[in-house]
This record gives structure tokens, C-alpha cells and sequence, in this order.
């Protein structure tokens, strides 16, 4: 069901008419119409899908999650949906299972009968793996982030990297000059949340109180404290208590600018 039709459902459900969604989230009646009809070009704003969220009664980010889809070139989001339906099928599966409504023995039959795809994935696309630029990193003073609410793995921007074969994997364009030499402004790094973060390396660092993010090097100091070191010598290190951290990713490659 495509997001016009959803939000048409509903609205009959609510019995509202166009005039009154219309009223309720500032957006004119004929734009409303188009969406729902499947004529616009392009999917609805962050901000239209919020206030239709609130209008409408749904779930906090469901209709932002089915904008963001819809945005997704199509052969992107044909095999993001393609590998939902069979993880979904996977996980009815192993709940069958697990509720003791499937027979083990006769588990391979069912894989086979479903024509369920259970072998290990084969790095063979030398071409790489599109990656998601969610947002802009300060090489500075950490700032407010936001990764725009994207499911994990897009976004409105990517890019192709060889060797990368982390599912999570995320990009973004470096502000600021505090990791300089070898990062520039501008520069797009690739981070990699399944790569063990080591002493030294050069990191992506989400701070849960504020919320803020930050690109350093990371020192483990000996108190349980980090040192959030910049290569840019102007600048001083930052020692902050290691409960402060709610997610630290490692750079594995940069882009340059040519």
C-alpha cells in the first residue's frame, strides 16, 4: 500500500475531510489531494509527514520511515523490500520454531518450499557497497546531531566503497579543521560499527547527555575516562567520563577532495 493510499485509509476511517486535514496541518487541500491520489512527483516534506503523524493519529515516525522508503532510488528500495519480506517470513519462521509448531526435522523442507535464501552472503561485487552520507560531522567542538531519521542504510545521498561490507555502515562530510592534516573539510569519511574500535584510532563519537557528536582520536585512559584527542595541534584535548558515550564508530576509509 503506497503512502497516499495509507493516509487516505485513515482519514476515511477519521471521517475527516481534505479541508479539515488540510486545516489541522497547514498544508492546502489540493497539495493533500495529490499525495493521496499518487500525483506528486516527489514524497511528502519531514515536516507535512509529522504534522499528518499528529493528525491523523499515527504512530510517532511511522509516516517519516514510509516517506523516507518512497525516496529510495527503486532498485534500492526493491531489494531493501525484497530482504524485509524474507526476513519476515525468516523470523515467522523461528518463532514457529521456537513454539514448538514447527518440526525441526522437517525445517530444511520448509526453508526449501518457501524458497528462502539461507546461505552466507558472497562479497563478489567488486563495484562496493552504496553507503548512506546521513549528516556532517564537526572536526571541532561537538555539535547537535541528527541522523534524519533514515532507516539504517539510507539516505538522501551515498557513496560506493570497495572493501566495505558492514551492513551499518555510514558516511559524512567533515566541518571544521580540528582533524587536519589527514581529515579536510569537505572530506567524506566511511565509519564502521562492526570494526572493534582500538587506542588511537580515529573515531566517531555520539555523546548520549547532551546530545551532541564529535570526530577525534580516542584515547582509553586508565580511570575509565577517554581522552577525545584532535590531530590539528591548535587544538586541546577533551577528557570526558565514559558513561558520556552512547556509540563510538571507527573510520575505515576517507574520501578525498580532487
Amino acid at each position: 500500500m503506497s503512502l497516499g493510499q495509507i493516509l487516505r485509509k485513515r482519514r476515511e476511517e477519521l471521517h475527516y475531510t481534505l479541508d479539515e486535514v488540510a486545516a489541522k496541518t497547514g498544508f492546502s487541500k489540493p497539495y493533500l489531494s495529490t499525495i493521496e491520489t499518487g500525483r506528486v512527483r516527489n514524497p511528502p516534506s519531514d515536516i507535512l509527514l509529522r504534522r499528518l503523524e499528529t493528525a491523523l493519529g499515527f504512530e510517532t515516525g511511522l509516516l517519516l520511515n514510509i516517506g523516507h522508503l518512497e525516496r529510495m532510488p527503486a532498485d534500492i528500495r526493491e531489494n531493501y523490500e525484497k530482504a524485509d519480506a524474507q526476513n519476515r517470513r525468516l523470523r515467522q519462521i523461528l518463532q514457529d520454531v521456537i513454539q514448538k509448531n514447527t518440526d525441526v526435522s522437517q525445517l530444511s523442507n520448509i526453508l526449501s518450499e518457501e524458497d528462502l535464501n539461507t546461505q552466507p552472503v558472497e562479497h563478489e561485487v567488486k563495484a562496493g557497497m552504496l553507503v548512506p552520507v546521513i549528516n556532517r560531522v564537526a572536526a571541532g567542538y561537538p555539535v547537535d546531531f541528527d541522523d534524519l531519521g533514515y532507516p539504517v542504510g539510507y539516505a538522501d545521498d551515498y557513496v560506493r566503497c570497495p572493501g566495505i561490507h558492514d551492513p551499518n555502515a555510514f558516511a559524512v562530510r567533515v566541518v571544521g579543521d580540528s582533524m587536519e592534516p589527514k581529515f579536510r573539510e569537505g572530506e567524506i569519511v566511511i565509519f564502521s560499527p562492526s570494526t572493534d574500535v582500538r587506542n588511537g584510532d580515529d573515531c566517531f563519537i555520539r555523546f548520549s547527555h547532551p546530545h551532541e557528536t564529535t570526530f577525534k582520536r580516542v584515547f582509553f585512559e586508565a580511570d575509565g575516562r577517554l581522552r577525545l584527542q584532535p590531530r590539528n595541534q591548535n587544538y586541546a584535548p577533551t577528557i570526558i567520563e565514559g558513561d558520556r558515550i552512547s556509540g563510538m564508530y571507527r573510520a575505515v576509509i576517507r574520501y578525498e577532495n580532487l
